[in-house]
């Protein structure tokens, strides 16, 4: 069973930074891209920043130049370094991951539980 497993949320003030994490769990055969979303309320979730297989990112316009997304491969885990935060970023922080799980012959899809980043004076 392939589970993420989410931290680093919080409150911080505008202007300040926050580091987000995301372990991933369970047999995994093959990981082909890993992400962060985020979402506020009556919103659709929406792309902050993905990393493909080969460490290749891509970002939303929205937070080019603030955030950046790496992985750590040995540890299987996600990253999210969050700088120059505005109230604007405010929203629930989701990890996703798309991975070949073993016993499985195909993707899958998979979510974190989401982490709260509230960022106000």
């Amino acid at each position: 069973q392939v589970q993420l497993v989410e931290s680093g949320g919080g409150l911080v003030q505008p202007g300040g930074s926050l580091r987000l994490s995301c372990a991933a769990s369970g047999n995994i055969l093959a990981i082909y891209a890993m992400a962060w979303y985020r979402q506020t309320p009556g919103e659709q979730r929406e792309l902050v920043a993905v990393i493909n297989s080969d460490g290749s990112t891509n970002y939303a316009d929205s937070v080019k130049g603030r955030f950046t997304i790496s992985r750590d491969n040995a540890k299987d885990t996600l990253y999210l370094q969050m700088s120059s935060l505005e109230p604007v970023d405010t929203a629930v922080y989701y990890c996703y991951l798309n991975a070949r799980p073993a016993g499985v012959p195909y993707r899958k899809h998979y979510w974190g539980q989401g982490t709260q980043v509230t960022v106000s004076s």
